[in-house]
C-alpha cells in the first residue's frame, strides 16, 4: 500500500494531522495499536474535553526550547480551533482561567476529528500494532498486522508514557532515536505529588482541599490543593509538578488574600477570638487544626505575642513541603520531556535530519499547563505538520 503520508497514533494530534494532510489532497494512513481512537480525548475534563484554553501561548508551555511552540501557536490559535468546534455545532462554555469545555460530551469532540478525516478520504486501520518501521531510498516502510504500507513522510504522533492503562507507550522515542534524533528524558507531568516521613501525617486530610499559590521550580500557581492519602494533588500542585525536581522542596501560601500584619491586626479588633476561629474563617477546619498543631500554637489573639502572630503568619504563607517523589506515569495526564526540539522544524516539525520524519503533539519536548493547554499544542503542531506534509 502506498500513501503521501502514515500518521502513528490516533489521538488528538494525529486525528488532527491526518484531517488536515487529508483534506489538502494527500492519501493518508493513521494508524493506532489501540482498537479505538481519541481515548485520552474521551476521559479528558471529567468527560468533557476541556479542548483549548484561550489564553494559550507560547509562555504556557515548559520546554529546553521554550521558544519553540511560539510559530505553531500563532498560526493556529484557540480561536482557529473554537470556529471548528462551533461549526459542528458542539456547545462549549468556559468554565475558568481560559478554559473551555463541551457542554455535552467528549465524544463530540472525537467524532469531529473523525469526520473530519472522512472528508480527507483518512485510511484507518485500528488494533493494528506497528512491528516494523524502517527507511530507505527517500521512503518509509512499516509493517503492521500482517500487511506493509510505505510513504515519504512518517508523522509520530504517538504521545508519551502517561496512563499506560490505556494504550500509552514509549514508541514515538524509539523511533526517533532509531533515525537519530535526541529524546530529553521524559516524566511524568500535571501529575500528584507524594509525602513521606513526617509530612505524611498530613495524609489524615485525605479529601480536603483549599485554594492556595503553590510553587516550586521558580513558578507560582494560584488554584487549589487537595490532600490525598498519598500526599497532594488538585490544580495547584499538578501545576507545579511539571516543574518540580526529585529532592527539591515546594512552597505553599495557605492565605493568599492575606495582607502583611493581617493576625496581629485581627488581634487588635478581636482580642478574645481565638487563633483557630480566625484561621476558620480562610481555611477549612480540619487544615486550620493540622496545620496550628504542627506549629504548636493557639489560645485568643490577645494572648498572643505580635511576634509570635508574624511568625505564624510567615510560616503559612510560605509552608515547605519536601516531596518523596510523584504518582508516576499511571496517573501523569500528560508526559514532559520527549523528542528535542532542536531536531525539529519549529514551523513544520519535520526532523532537520531526516527530511520526511515529523513529530507533532505530547512524543514532543513541549508541555503545557493544566487546563487545555496540552490540546491546544496538539492541534496547532498537528496542523503545522499536515500543512507541510
Amino acid at each position: 500500500m502506498t500513501f503521501d503520508a502514515i500518521i502513528l497514533g490516533a489521538g488528538a494530534a494525529g486525528l488532527m494531522c491526518a484531517s488536515v494532510a487529508g483534506q489538502r489532497g494527500r492519501r493518508v494512513l493513521l494508524l493506532d495499536h489501540n482498537a479505538a481512537p481519541g481515548a485520552k480525548i474521551l476521559i479528558s475534563g471529567g468527560g468533557r474535553c476541556n479542548f483549548t484554553n484561550l489564553r494559550a501561548t507560547a509562555e504556557c508551555y515548559l520546554s529546553a526550547n521554550p521558544h519553540f511552540a511560539r510559530s505553531a501557536l500563532s498560526r493556529y490559535s484557540p480561536r482557529d480551533f473554537l470556529d471548528l468546534v462551533e461549526r459542528y455545532g458542539i456547545a462549549w462554555h468556559e468554565k475558568t482561567l481560559g478554559q473551555l469545555f463541551c457542554d455535552g460530551s467528549a465524544r463530540q469532540i472525537l467524532a469531529m476529528l473523525l469526520e473530519e478525516c472522512a472528508i480527507g478520504r483518512v485510511e484507518t486501520a485500528f488494533g493494528t500494532p506497528v512491528s516494523d518501521v524502517a527507511h530507505a531510498d527517500g521512503r518509509f516502510r512499516l509493517t503492521f498486522g500482517g500487511r506493509v504500507a510505505e510513504a515519504p513522510a512518517l508523522v509520530l504522533a504517538t504521545g508519551g508514557p502517561s496512563i499506560p492503562k490505556m494504550g500509552a507507550s514509549g514508541l514515538a522515542y524509539d523511533l526517533a532515536r532509531q533515525f537519530g534524533l535526541k529524546v530529553v528524558q521524559p516524566r511524568p507531568a500535571l501529575v500528584p505529588l507524594t509525602l513521606s516521613g513526617e509530612e505524611a501525617l498530613f495524609r489524615d486530610l485525605s479529601g480536603v482541599s483549599a485554594p492556595v499559590v503553590a510553587r516550586a521550580g521558580g513558578v507560582a500557581f494560584r488554584e487549589a490543593a487537595l490532600f490525598t492519602h498519598r500526599g497532594l494533588s488538585g490544580p495547584a500542585i499538578l501545576q507545579i509538578s511539571s516543574y518540580w525536581t526529585h529532592g527539591e522542596e515546594i512552597g505553599i501560601d495557605f492565605l493568599p488574600d492575606a495582607p502583611l500584619g493581617w493576625l496581629a491586626a485581627a488581634k487588635r479588633a478581636q482580642p478574645r477570638a481565638s487563633l483557630k476561629r480566625i484561621l476558620g474563617e480562610h481555611l477549612p477546619e480540619r487544615l486550620c487544626a493540622a496545620l496550628l498543631e504542627r506549629l504548636g500554637v493557639g489560645g485568643d489573639l490577645g494572648n498572643l505575642p505580635d511576634r509570635l502572630l508574624a511568625e505564624t503568619q510567615a510560616r503559612l504563607a510560605d509552608w515547605r513541603f519536601r516531596p518523596n517523589g510523584s504518582e508516576g506515569f499511571a496517573k501523569a495526564e500528560v508526559t514532559a520531556g520527549g523528542i528535542a526540539t532542536d531536531g525539529l522544524s519549529q514551523k513544520t516539525m519535520q526532523a532537520s535530519r531526516l527530511p520526511g520524519l515529523y513529530a507533532i503533539g505530547e512524543a514532543v519536548d513541549v508541555t503545557g499547563w493544566l487546563g487545555g493547554y496540552n490540546f491546544q499544542w496538539a492541534w496547532a503542531s498537528a496542523q503545522a505538520a499536515g500543512q507541510a506534509i
